[in-house]
């Protein structure tokens, strides 16, 4: 397969990119700084520089053309305030979607967070809420398109060693953990099964190997 990965200097998109070539996947990953480009070739990806606040979908459909799946991992990331909140979690997702329907590429995987689905929590941090508002828009605006979409709501991250095992299944799953290498894996499998389509997903570390989770959702 053919598969671009948007945040591609991010914790699950180097894991994933990394099991997907490890696979015989051809990957480009799209990222904002030069300087990650020798970190995404390490994993075996092709580095493409592209500002995903600084462009229009047009300017993304050759990079696009051919893809057989695109993957959204960006993110505004720690320490960043509630403007980019939106224009990363929330306006590089609309816009990789819209740039996938024009250039013909139908799978799409989005990485989304345990905390969408629902309202922030009144009185809570204004970043967060303004995470968890982008988080629920950009979940919205690939709803409404007609791409085979997957959206995947990990719980907390954490960087300990994969297990192989999860949880993985229509919200609510229930608060709990998940490892970035499992979070990775379940992204590779289900980018491979097209059966699983549609599907706003919540992930958590558990008893189930990863491929019998995958099987369970057909």
């Amino acid at each position: 397969m053919n598969i671009v990965i948007a945040g591609g200097h991010g914790q699950i998109a180097l894991r994933l990119a990394r099991l997907l070539s490890a696979r015989g996947d051809a990957v480009l990953s799209l990222i904002r700084n030069p300087e990650q480009v020798e970190d995404v070739r390490d994993t075996g990806a092709g580095p493409v520089i592209a500002d995903l606040e600084a462009l229009a979908p047009g300017d993304l459909v050759d990079q696009l053309t051919g893809a057989h799946a695109v993957v959204f991992a960006a993110g505004a990331g720690p320490g960043s305030g509630a403007a980019r909140k939106d224009s990363v979690d929330r306006g590089a997702s609309a816009l990789l979607a819209e740039a996938a329907e024009r250039a013909g590429v139908r799978r799409f995987v989005q990485i989304s967070t345990m905390g969408a689905g629902r309202p922030p929590a009144p009185g809570g941090d204004d970043v967060w809420a303004a995470y968890v508002n982008a988080k629920n828009a950009a979940e919205d605006d690939l709803r409404d398109r007609d791409l085979d979409w997957v959206i995947v709501r990990p719980g907390g991250l954490t960087n300990d060693p994969g297990t192989g095992r999860v949880t993985l299944a229509p919200p609510p799953v229930g608060h709990g953990a998940v490892t970035r290498d499992d979070v990775a894996a379940v992204i590779a499998a289900l980018l491979a099964e097209p059966k699983v389509d549609r599907a706003t997903l919540e992930l958590v570390n558990g008893d189930v190997p990863i491929p019998e989770a995958i099987s369970a959702l057909i």
